[in-house]
């Protein structure tokens, strides 16, 4: 089976890990937010936001609304289904899905993995094979993403605008959303209340 894999030929590129945002973030669109980076590369970064919930979106109305279910069946969904966390992405093509998950699904050209055992789908396969009990075991759903052209990203954290972590399976698809902002900043043994928005150059 082919799969795309994600950028991971230097140590210099963040791919594969979250981004948290630092408290000083200006930024709407990013305050107190937890990233995953799907890709990052001289060419540029993109990435999904994690920890932020698309306003009175259910994930079974979504099927329903892109046709993928009847309206009757949505009650009928399994917990896990159901209950899949429906996110706002990012800022970027914010009408547009993502599907973060467990590598136990893929599908044949769609399919990015990355080398961390996260994957990442962005067609209306792995939405119907969700739906039909035969997706991943794990998965997020996010409309839009977050990209930054080429140097961008470095840009803002020697700004202070970010701190970066190892991105856990229990972070990703186990923790509550409203979780994943204060679990993040724990996993760098950080305190929000001493936090410093202002960058410190040695």
């Amino acid at each position: 089976m082919r799969r795309g894999h994600a950028h991971t030929g230097s140590d210099q590129y963040l791919d594969g890990q979250l981004l948290v945002a630092m408290p000083g973030m200006a930024d709407d669109n990013f305050a107190r937010t937890v990233v995953y980076l799907c890709a990052h590369s001289e060419d540029g970064a993109m990435g999904i936001v994690i920890n932020k919930r698309a306003i009175d979106l259910q994930f079974s109305e979504l099927l329903v609304q892109l046709d993928i279910i009847e309206a009757e069946e949505a009650i009928r969904l399994p917990a896990r289904i159901g209950d899949v966390d429906v996110l706002r992405g990012g800022p970027v093509e914010a009408g547009r899905g993502f599907v973060l998950h467990t590598p136990d699904f893929t599908v044949d050209n769609s399919t990015l993995s990355m080398n961390n055992g996260v994957c990442l789908t962005a067609t209306v396969d792995i939405l119907r094979a969700m739906a039909a009990g035969e997706g991943p075991e794990s998965a997020l759903f996010a409309l839009g993403y977050a990209g930054w052209a080429p140097g961008q990203l470095e840009s803002e954290i020697q700004a202070n605008g970010w701190l970066h972590c190892a991105a856990t399976a229990t972070l990703l698809f186990e923790t509550a959303v409203e979780h994943k902002y204060e679990m993040a900043l724990r996993s760098l043994g950080a305190d929000i209340a001493t936090l410093s928005g202002q960058a410190g150059h040695a």
